[in-house]
């Protein structure tokens, strides 16, 4: 389009902003916009260039489409992507183009970071609106974003590059995005255990005895893992996504045991070959608290905001139950107080009480309307739930663990895919270990393969309940492997097959013994995957620097 952004100067290779559009208006009040920037040293007239553009951009948009928000503009240098976290509450993610592979990125992907950001600070710390129209000069709302969105982007460390879930935005000094290699991981989705009819009705009976042995006068809600995996939850489906991320990244055994420091949507691992090259500015979080419109001194509680997405802050209890100081120490007591979290869909604030027994955890939530006595009613809730539900934690763990077939329990051999059930939030896919094993071309094509679909899912609304709009496309790669979507009901699924036969026919044939084999798949196969157009898309189009398939 010719638009080119500010430039700093310097390391400019992505920039990330949150600002309010009903702040900084008047001439000489427009620092009061900017909640947070990163990079942090960026000077404030640039900071404020990036964010005037994004402004103008989100204005101009809207003149042509006034119900739907701007998600991304593509300028000659440079990927706008951006993100209405709230009312007029703006996240945006300013990226620099390169040629190089590696930096190759999926807008829907950058979009999944901002929301994730936002959902897991209104879960930690409620809303920011509402947090700026109770301190209107912002210096609480900063004094808590900086070191929120901080530690969200620097949470990198000693992961393995073939573990779950996704990205690590910090390798070394380097900010690498998620790139074409994450393009068989899904944000915003949970990663759910198949169980037996046996072994659901123990984990139905284990969950009414935790609500309920809770003792709490308005109601509990409670959430199993086994493994890195979800197994019953009663909470909405938002709620159910953040708690789930965080719980994975911090709460279960191989959080604890391995000093987890990636993200839920970080791609582990620190193989150089893997950084986009976006060069990380070295602010410490406290200089960055006090950098932009620092709050006074009576009004800086900097030293005193939680910090919820720090690392190595979790450890177990002889009694089983999770502990940690982020939260402060009850008043005039050594006894670290017990965290606190808020739901989105009814705006409670709930105490988390998290209890762990070999592979499963298990998460209370206890509304603090119903404890009257603070920490000392707490503790005794944690006392009733050992008493009522110490065996049948320990039946359902032994349940799970004999039908547990380890991580690779949910591998197709021959197939590298990835299955998304919109309906439920739910996603499954290859063991990233499996995934790394396919052509470098393989992943380029899924990745422009998955850009396009999402362009044809914003064209067609399908967001909106009513969507039934039945979709496969399949692209024979540089490589000659068969690159492949398939998208009905709420459904969708992507597939590489490298060692296909050289026809289509052979291909689609695969796909649809794959559909028997996925539990998931298989209700609704005959409905939902059988008999749709095959669409075959030329190789020439994998070469264009921007993805643009013409439906066939």
């Amino acid at each position: 389009m010719g638009l080119t952004s500010a430039n700093s100067g310097g390391s400019e290779g992505m920039q990330l902003c949150i600002f309010d559009l009903r702040r900084g208006q008047q001439e000489g009040q427009e620092l009061d916009k900017i909640l947070f920037f990163f990079p942090a040293d960026l000077p404030f007239s640039n900071q404020l260039s990036v964010i005037g553009l994004s402004e103008g951009l989100i204005t101009f948009t809207r003149i042509f489409s006034p119900e739907a928000a701007c998600e991304v503009i593509e300028a000659e240098r440079h990927s706008h992507v951006f993100y209405e976290a709230e009312p007029d509450i703006w996240m945006v993610m300013v990226v620099e183009k390169s040629k190089e592979a590696e930096a190759i990125w999926r807008v829907g992907a950058l979009r999944a970071v901002l929301k994730e950001i936002h959902s897991l600070f209104m879960m930690f710390h409620g809303s920011v609106r509402e947090m700026l129209e109770k301190e209107p000069s912002g210096g609480q709302i900063r004094a808590h974003l900086y070191p929120f969105v901080m530690d969200y982007l620097s949470a990198c460390q000693n992961r393995s590059p073939l573990d779950y879930c996704c990205w690590d935005f910090l390798v070394g000094k380097k900010i690498q995005l998620p790139s074409f290699r994450d393009c068989l991981k899904e944000c915003g989705t949970v990663q759910m255990l198949t169980v037996g009819r046996e072994a659901a009705i123990e984990v139905q009976s284990l969950a009414r005895v935790l609500e309920s042995g809770a003792g709490a006068t308005t109601p509990c809600y409670s959430l199993i893992l086994f493994q890195d995996l979800l197994v019953s939850t009663t909470l909405s489906p938002d709620d159910t996504i953040n708690l789930f991320a965080y719980a994975v990244q911090r709460l279960t055994p191989r959080a604890l045991s391995s000093g987890v420091s990636s993200w839920s949507y970080l791609r582990r691992g620190n193989t150089p070959d893997l950084v986009a090259g976006l060069t990380f500015a070295t602010v410490s979080v406290s200089e960055q608290l006090h950098h932009l419109h620092a709050p006074s001194p009576s009004q800086d509680n900097s030293n005193h905001v939680k910090r919820p997405l720090q690392h190595n802050r979790w450890s177990k209890e002889k009694d089983g139950f999770l502990v940690t100081d982020i939260w402060g120490r009850e008043m005039g007591s050594l006894i670290p107080a017990t965290p606190t979290i808020w739901l989105r869909q009814t705006g409670e604030r709930m105490y988390l009480c998290a209890y762990q027994y070999k592979s499963l955890t298990l998460i209370l939530l206890v509304p603090l309307s119903s404890i009257l006595n603070g920490e000392q009613g707490v503790s005794l809730v944690k006392k009733q739930v050992l008493e009522n539900a110490s065996l049948k934690t320990l039946k359902v763990e032994e349940k799970l663990s004999k039908g547990w077939g380890g991580e690779n329990a949910y591998h197709v051999s021959g197939y590298r895919y990835l299955l998304i059930d919109d309906d439920r939030n739910v996603s499954r896919a290859s063991p990233p270990v499996k995934v790394t094993t396919l052509a470098k071309e393989s992943l380029l094509a899924m990745s422009k393969l998955r850009e396009e679909v999402d362009l044809e899912k914003s064209r067609a609304k399908w967001d909106s309940a009513d969507h039934d709009k039945d979709l496969e496309i399949c692209i024979r790669a540089k490589n000659n492997a068969w690159v492949v979507a398939r998208t009905t009901r709420g459904k969708e699924l992507y597939m590489v097959l490298e060692k296909a036969d050289e026809t289509l026919l052979y291909a689609s044939d695969a796909i649809e013994r794959f559909s028997n084999r996925v539990p998931l798949l298989a209700s609704s196969r005959a409905v939902a995957l059988g008999g749709l157009p095959i669409r075959v898309i030329v190789n020439e189009i994998l070469s264009r620097q921007i993805p643009s398939i013409a439906i066939m």
